[in-house]
């Protein structure tokens, strides 16, 4: 079985009653931020309606007794929570860290690794879900890892959720086709919009998902390290295309990152499923 625990962080029994004792409260918070990062709400609904055409029918049955509506109502749900004042610890999980050779290298940056990142957000989940966990956890603490699960998988494809010690970094106002961006950030918040337009989560998903079973099968095949260098080594030509710190954005820029952004969010969202299925298809 794919197992994430050992990847960094040492897990402890702190981290957990931690989290048990916040769930009642998060529970019962309302949505109020209007700020989104990462995919913005196409790109993470489109890993989500991947990864649900691929759940088993146990895995199906199993979630669906925690979330009974659409898993993608959720898929932002960490975005718009990140500031709330129970869970703001996770406001540092939403980014990963990397060296010169696309290597996981989240203590790169010492005064964010103290916080944690995606994959001490994805350790937290496997150590609370893994071998049947969901049975033994309150309702409640199995929905906000469920929330975790599709948010932080979908964090970890999206190039400007991946850093990299060379100062490359999201963060600088730009001008693309006119407009003008406080972030080269946001213009990756919105590129699944700007590439699909209006269609809906589950078209896009049909049109991605394409690969044969032997290739979902490589896809998903490896440890989160595998899955972390494979998004960052294919996230990093976003700045071969404009270099950290352009004021200009080249006018390509949609057209140059299609194949990219499609990809990412594919294969996100085939991890994604695969974890659902070993979580809850048992």
């Amino acid at each position: 079985m794919f197992s994430l625990t050992s990847v960094l962080y040492p897990y402890s029994a702190k981290t957990d009653l931690v989290m048990k004792r916040l769930i009642p409260v998060i529970i019962f918070i309302i949505l109020s931020s209007d700020s989104l990062s990462a995919w913005g709400i196409l790109g993470h609904e489109v890993i989500v309606a991947v990864a649900q055409r691929h759940l088993t029918p146990t895995a199906r049955k199993n979630i669906g007794k925690y979330i009974a509506y659409d898993l993608k109502e959720d898929a932002s749900w960490m975005d718009y929570h990140r500031n709330d004042k129970p869970i703001s610890y996770t406001t540092h999980w939403h980014a990963c860290f990397f060296d010169s050779e696309y290597n996981y290298s989240p203590l790169m940056h010492p005064a964010k690794a103290r916080y944690g990142d995606v994959g001490r957000a994805l350790q937290v989940v496997d150590a609370n879900l893994r071998n049947n966990g969901h049975k033994h956890l309150s309702d409640s603490l199995v929905v906000f890892n469920i929330r975790m699960l599709i948010h932080f998988v979908g964090d970890m494809h999206c190039p400007v959720h991946t850093y990299f010690n060379d100062g490359f970094d999201t963060k600088w106002e730009c001008t693309f086709k006119g407009k003008t961006y406080k972030t080269f950030h946001t213009i990756y918040d919105i590129m699944p919009e700007m590439i699909w337009g209006k269609a809906s989560a589950d078209d896009v998903a049909a049109a991605l998902d394409k690969a044969t079973p032997r290739e979902i099968r490589k896809i998903v095949s490896g440890t989160l390290y595998d899955w972390l260098k494979d998004a960052a080594t294919r996230s990093h030509q976003i700045y071969e295309w404009n270099p950290a710190g352009a004021e200009i954005i080249r006018d390509d820029t949609v057209e140059l990152s299609r194949e990219l952004t499609n990809l990412q969010m594919r294969n996100a969202g085939y991890r994604l499923a695969y974890l659902l299925n070993q979580y809850f298809g048992q």
